[in-house]
């Protein structure tokens, strides 16, 4: 540290023009601090620094204070960068952690002495320009993408709800929320969160999946997308709290998860032409978190398992015709060499356990994991029906990409960018608490195995909200197909099978596409053939609404074979089912195989 002659009202960081790899930096750095750090170029004001010599303003930065005491190399960044919000981290580290002033120090004379390279690489990773990137038409995509994904969720369950769970249905909302007062007493509003507490008729079901579906149109417009976003993730937990069986998929909790996140995402104050204030980089750091969980867990608990055909490789020889409702192009996946198989699991590997640590990393880098994943869920779609699981996760990818990439085809209307930071308010108090319990609850798991009782406490009382949740799809690979048939008879020595809309039934019917829309019924039947009856008390239920003719149950499949009247008995049957290869296919026209294997339930008929 020494004193120079020259005083300044402001402090000053003096670099050197010549520099390609200081010019870059110093782009980056100006919009954080704004007007409390003047910045000048060394070869413009040398002059008033004789003190230090062009050597020197060569080999480093000089950071100038108000008062004309100056310093070089790291700290001078670090003082420099102590006038930005929140930027007063590095700064303190240097004066107080011991051995950190060294390390930094030494690290800034390696890039000091190595420029051209250090400056090839920050061009090649942050692509170019490193000004502060902004997020302004990021978050217009994203939450089109979420409320298309809402849309299509309310959309989908709305002509399967009064089936699934309305008065007639398989398992009514009434009946469950009677068992739920039971259990839960004066705790059931908090225990299961739901609107339905105050009407479980069929029209307030319906009423539930038209007010989603609007306020997804609203977020879709950016229309009070704050008040929107609230609307509908109060639906779509209200439905999910009473669907029992048929909404425990890890995308209806991804969805609920997401769409409480994205309430801090959005300005609650008016709608898409009020003048916007920039998402806080802490929320877009918990969507990018959130990303990391969901597929990081997925090949995590693949590798935990261990399930032998993903530690062999050989799981995709039985993915595309054992998942639950497959797709054409699945069958023509399922026909390629083992050779391609087996690289196609490693590269899932690679991907999910390693590509998606990009994520985190400068623009390009970023935008280089974000193709990755991307990638996959393209070829997830392609090859099977998973519902709207992987436009959300698309749409949670498109928040690594910054404006820069959307403003080559979106307008900005002309709006002034603001620089994306984070500033602790008064009025953001209750906003910053509610993160850090989120936070908590996420970081906690990934710390220790020892869960303190706090965390304990706080993640069972906000549980039923699902504002985190656990994540990891296909631990184990199903190595077949059971599926389950539904007969009936008039008098138990002809039985004729009822065929679902989507499900594999008739062998000779094309695999279809059906995703984003997810038929609920047709995919819980998939996860009853793994295990029996006893298990799924649901079935039972949904084939005695099918001995009462149940119109609304009935409307969920595709071929009713007694059209007239309900049938007298009904029986559950197990068959294996294979694709068949090529040459089976084009002579018999057969997309399946399947062989009987055993009775799932025993014949039921209604009591007299």
């Amino acid at each position: 540290m020494g004193n120079m002659p020259t005083k300044n009202d402001k402090p000053v960081l003096i670099y050197d023009d010549d520099c390609g790899f200081c010019r870059l930096w110093i782009s980056r750095w100006s919009p954080f601090t704004q007007d409390a750090v003047i910045y000048h170029p060394s070869q413009d004001v040398a002059e008033n620094y004789p003190q230090i010599s062009p050597e020197q303003f060569e080999s480093s930065v000089y950071f100038v204070a108000s008062d004309g005491s100056f310093c070089s190399g790291a700290q001078a960044v670090f003082k420099t960068l102590a006038f930005a919000p929140n930027g007063k981290w590095f700064l303190r580290a240097y004066e107080k952690v011991p051995g950190f002033a060294p390390v930094s120090e030494w690290g800034y004379r390696q890039v000091a002495e190595n420029r051209k390279i250090f400056s090839a690489v920050t061009r090649w990773v942050w692509g170019g320009p490193t000004q502060i990137p902004t997020w302004f038409l990021t978050r217009r995509v994203f939450l089109f993408l979420l409320g298309l994904v809402y849309l299509l969720a309310f959309g989908s369950l709305w002509n399967q709800i009064e089936g699934l769970i309305g008065q007639a249905g398989i398992l009514p909302v009434e009946l469950y929320l009677k068992d739920a007062e039971t259990y839960w007493g004066s705790e059931r509003f908090w225990q299961v969160p739901t609107l339905f507490w105050f009407n479980t008729g069929d029209d307030f079901l319906q009423v539930i999946c038209l007010l989603g579906a609007g306020a997804s149109l609203m977020v879709m417009s950016n229309f009070f997308a704050g008040w929107a976003l609230l609307l509908t993730w109060g639906c779509y937990l209200s439905i999910f709290h009473v669907a029992q069986p048929f909404l425990g998929f890890q995308w209806d909790t991804l969805l609920l998860e997401t769409g409480f996140l994205s309430l801090f995402l959005v300005s609650w104050r008016g709608h898409m032409h009020e003048t916007e204030s920039p998402p806080s980089w802490f929320i877009l750091f918990l969507f990018r978190f959130l990303l990391f969980r969901v597929v990081f867990s997925s090949g995590l608990v693949k590798l935990l398992s261990q399930d032998p055909t993903w530690s062999d490789l050989t799981a995709l020889y039985y993915h595309y015709e054992t998942q639950p409702l497959p797709t054409w192009i699945g069958w023509y996946a399922h026909q390629l060499p083992h050779g391609f198989q087996e690289f196609s699991v490693a590269s899932v590997f690679i991907i999910q356990l390693g590509a998606v640590f990009l994520i985190f990393g400068p623009r390009r880098i970023r935008y280089m994991g974000c193709s990755a994943l991307v990638f996959l869920d393209v070829l997830i779609i392609l090859t099977g029906n998973y519902g709207f699981f992987n436009l959300l996760t698309i749409a949670l990818c498109l928040l690594l990409l910054d404006d820069s990439v959307f403003s080559r085809w979106l307008p900005t209307k002309g709006k002034k960018i603001k620089t994306l930071v984070f500033v602790l308010k008064k009025r953001s108090l209750l906003k910053v608490g509610v993160l850090g319990v989120c936070t908590m609850l996420y970081a906690v798991p990934l710390l220790t195995t020892n869960y303190p009782s706090i965390y304990v406490s706080i993640a069972k009382t906000i549980h039923p909200f699902h504002i985190f949740n656990s994540y990891g799809l296909f631990a184990v690979m199903t190595t077949s197909r059971p599926e389950i048939i539904i007969q009936g008879s008039d008098d138990r020595e002809n039985w004729l099978p009822y065929e679902f809309k989507w499900k594999p039934g008739d062998v000779t019917k094309k695999p279809k596409y059906i995703a984003p829309y997810q038929p609920r019924l047709d995919w819980q039947m998939w996860f009853a053939a793994l295990s029996n009856y006893e298990r799924n008390p649901w079935l039972i239920q949904f084939m005695n609404r099918l001995l009462q003719g149940s119109p609304k149950v009935i409307a969920l499949l595709e071929k009713n074979p007694f059209p007239n009247s309900p049938p007298k008995y009904l029986q559950a049957v197990v068959y294996d089912y294979r694709f068949t290869d090529s040459e089976s296919r084009n002579r018999g026209n057969s997309w399946w195989i399947r062989k009987p294997l055993h009775p799932y339930t025993p014949i039921m008929q209604l009591p007299e």
